[in-house]
């Protein structure tokens, strides 16, 4: 936690209100996202229970399961699930864009949307993602044979649940890490993991501070868990009575799992509403190009008959995913802070990051101590306060090409000016060059 999250949670525990940790929203939020919210049964790591699910608010669709523990039961209610998702991811196939590639000297396609789904907390992604991994191998022919959408929805579950491994991209977002982001309450970080009490801190009734109103949100008699576990007492005194005979009470058990699902339901659009009012980030719409790019790809490898994802990566794979994620996380917290100046008040306080006026450009500069020359532009920044911590790091500069570079020298030119040498390797686009006056680096 920084400095700045700290003061902010000591702040909203006086105030009685959660405080704002952005300026700006750094998700994409789809205007019809699908909305998915799964319940499994106690002591089964991936055996659904009920999942109340749609894209319209005034429009759930409640599947249960009334058996967990039997196979055809399951296999049945995945296949009413894929009867809802694939139609809906494949909703986002009708229109194509043409995409400039490789300067301007070829073209590629990809979709003009992309699907997104909102699950409750990451309980939510994992349970997808265990779901995903139980179905996409399923036969579909021979003795225990599926219907042909199950192993289908498995792939793009999968699909999503590999999504929310990346860092800024918005294909599959749970509510309560969306929130998180962006508010910050004055309770402690288990406790937001509680939906309910999230969304109170952040939003409390007339009359009442944020603690009063997540204290009155933890009862499970009126806010019931998010999902996918379900509450203790929950399940021994009203679910094990009607799921304890051989052939359960399917409209009794519809009733009290409809009754568990909705408060949740409404918590969704709610965060949903919340997240719509404030503006999105600059580089928010970039991210969310990549997220269509991906997608595209995937349905590509669908429609060439590509086989599932692996139940594990090999060592080259794995080695590769670890290296692009760990890309995505930095590139992401560059992106945010450029975008935000909350966020980037974190970084110059710890003197991650300054801001200053370029004084000095040397554009045309060649750097021949490689095996071939190459361009390699320096501009000097002057920084009113204290610069970067030392030389070698490597810098992004806020503008619209954002150029990298390199630190060289952090020189003190007086008592309040520091002088930052900078050496630019990458995104010199010329139209940078016009706007130099200011720049930011981190």
């Amino acid at each position: 936690m920084s400095t700045l999250t700290a003061l902010a949670r000591a702040q909203a525990y006086a105030d009685g209100r959660a405080q704002p940790i952005a300026t700006v929203r750094h998700l994409h939020v789809h205007p019809r996202p699908l909305v998915l919210i799964p319940l499994a049964m106690a002591g089964e790591a991936h055996a659904p229970l009920a999942a109340l699910v749609g894209a319209e608010r005034s429009a759930p669709r409640l599947l249960i399961v009334a058996q967990p523990r039997n196979r055809d039961h399951r296999f049945a209610f995945a296949a009413e699930l894929a009867g809802i998702v694939l139609p809906y991811v494949d909703s986002f196939t009708a229109a194509t864009e043409a995409v400039a590639v490789d300067r301007g000297r070829d073209v590629r396609h990809r979709f003009t949307d992309a699907p997104q789904l909102w699950v409750p907390n990451t309980g939510g992604v994992d349970f997808l993602r265990l779901f995903g991994r139980s179905t996409r191998f399923r036969s579909i022919d021979g003795e225990y044979a599926v219907p042909p959408s199950v192993p289908l929805l498995g792939r793009w579950l999968t699909f999503f649940a590999h999504a929310a491994e990346m860092p800024g991209s918005s294909l599959l977002l749970n509510a309560v890490q969306a929130l998180g982001l962006h508010w910050a309450t004055g309770q402690s970080g288990a406790e937001d993991a509680q939906l309910a009490a999230l969304l109170a801190w952040i939003s409390p009734p007339p009359g009442r501070t944020g603690a009063e109103a997540a204290r009155a949100a933890e009862d499970p008699a009126l806010s019931p868990p998010a999902g996918p576990a379900t509450d203790p007492a929950f399940d021994n005194h009203v679910l094990a009575p009607l799921m304890s005979t051989a052939e359960p009470d399917v409209a009794a058990l519809t009733e009290v799992l409809r009754a568990q699902l909705l408060p949740t339901w409404e918590l969704m659009w709610r965060t949903l509403d919340l997240l719509r009012e404030l503006p999105a980030g600059a580089r928010v719409a970039g991210r969310w190009d990549s997220d269509r790019d991906t997608y595209s790809g995937f349905v590509q490898h669908l429609a060439e008959g590509g086989p599932p994802q692996p139940r594990r990566d090999g060592a080259v794979a794995a080695a590769a995913r670890l290296h692009r994620l760990e890309s995505a996380a930095t590139r992401y917290a560059v992106q945010r802070a450029f975008d935000d100046p909350l966020v980037m008040a974190e970084y110059r306080l710890v003197g991650a990051a300054f801001a200053g006026e370029v004084t000095l450009a040397n554009a045309d500069r060649i750097d021949d101590t490689g095996k071939r020359p190459v361009l390699r532009p320096r501009i000097m920044v002057v920084h009113r306060r204290t610069g970067p911590g030392g030389t070698g790091r490597h810098a992004d500069l806020a503008a619209s090409d954002e150029p990298e570079g390199l630190v060289i020298s952090v020189t003190a030119a007086g008592a309040d000016r520091t002088e930052v040498l900078l050496e630019l390797s990458g995104g010199m686009a010329a139209s940078w060059w016009p706007s130099r006056q200011r720049a930011r680096g981190g």
